[in-house]
């Protein structure tokens, strides 16, 4: 009867420890056979880029992790962000391959922070690049004056309300703001051609917002070959010196009525927000 007790401890044990490390590779990046990738997904507009950077960092410093995949599918977003996205995955590329898997759509600060990518593969019909930069934001000047209501600003010098609501821009606010513009244009100019090691004139040259099909952007070098996320998946796999079928290592993320409905809000923001504030976004 102790015997049996004892076989029985130990079995139930063994299923403790067993289902302990599966649920520990299903939710980290933990892997015991050096085929794993991690995926990382970026989804909607780039508003925030705490999380984001957190799994990239992960994945760049897990040794079981061979490469990394990123899926992004974004209209791109607000500049800051996009620009901390970039460096993170810059970082990642000198420790392991990254690839970026191109969904529908991966155009403006969706392509910013896929330049560095060591390979980026987009679907023949994929809408990207649209290099530029847009900051605008409502002018309520002249319904204000239609309902009666007239706004008083006390302000510490003549510029500080440069984007109110309440008014239009001037001429000279107007080359404030446009300079801006230009000088973090540049940037993103300066960022795809150095992530994607091009002569900046050709970069400029395209740099205008237009937006291209993957196909189109093969053609002009702003991207590496055309696939679906399958096909970019076994090209990390390639470049990792995975063989076979490589095991996706992807974030855990709960489902709850809650999180729907803060991706549903978050998923608006970008077309909510017509925010003061410089954006690398695209607009259908």
């Amino acid at each position: 009867m102790k015997k049996t007790c004892l076989v029985v401890t130990v079995l139930l044990v063994l299923l403790l420890t067993i289902s302990g490390i599966m649920t520990l590779v299903g939710k980290d990046s933990i892997s015991f056979n050096g085929k794993s990738i991690g995926l990382v997904r970026i989804e909607g507009p780039i508003i925030q880029s705490e999380e984001i950077m957190k799994e990239i960092r992960k994945y760049a410093s897990d040794n079981s992790i061979k490469a990394i995949l990123i899926r992004v599918n974004s209209p791109g977003g607000v500049v800051a962000p996009s620009q901390e996205i970039y460096e993170e995955v810059t970082k990642a590329v000198k420790k392991k391959p990254v690839v970026v898997s191109m969904g529908a759509l991966a155009a403006s600060g969706a392509y910013y922070i896929s330049a560095p990518a060591t390979k980026i593969v987009a679907n023949p019909g994929t809408l990207t690049a649209s290099i530029g930069v847009i900051m605008e934001f409502p002018n309520l000047s002249g319904l204000m004056q239609k309902i009666g209501i007239k706004t008083e600003v006390i302000k510490s010098g003549k510029h500080k309300d440069i984007a109110s609501a309440f008014r239009g821009v001037g001429k000279e606010e107007r080359q404030i703001l446009q300079n801006i513009l230009d000088n973090v244009h540049e940037q993103f100019i300066r960022a795809v051609a150095e992530g994607r090691k091009m002569d900046i004139s050709k970069v400029r040259k395209i740099a205008d917002g237009r937006v291209v099909t993957g196909q189109q952007a093969l053609g002009l070098g702003l991207v590496d070959e055309l696939g679906n996320f399958e096909d970019a998946k076994m090209i990390a796999a390639h470049l990792a010196g995975i063989k076979g079928e490589p095991r996706i290592v992807e974030k855990k993320v709960k489902k709850s009525i809650l999180s729907l409905l803060n991706s549903s809000i978050a998923g608006n923001i970008g077309k909510v927000l017509p925010a003061i504030g410089l954006k690398y976004i695209f607009s259908l």
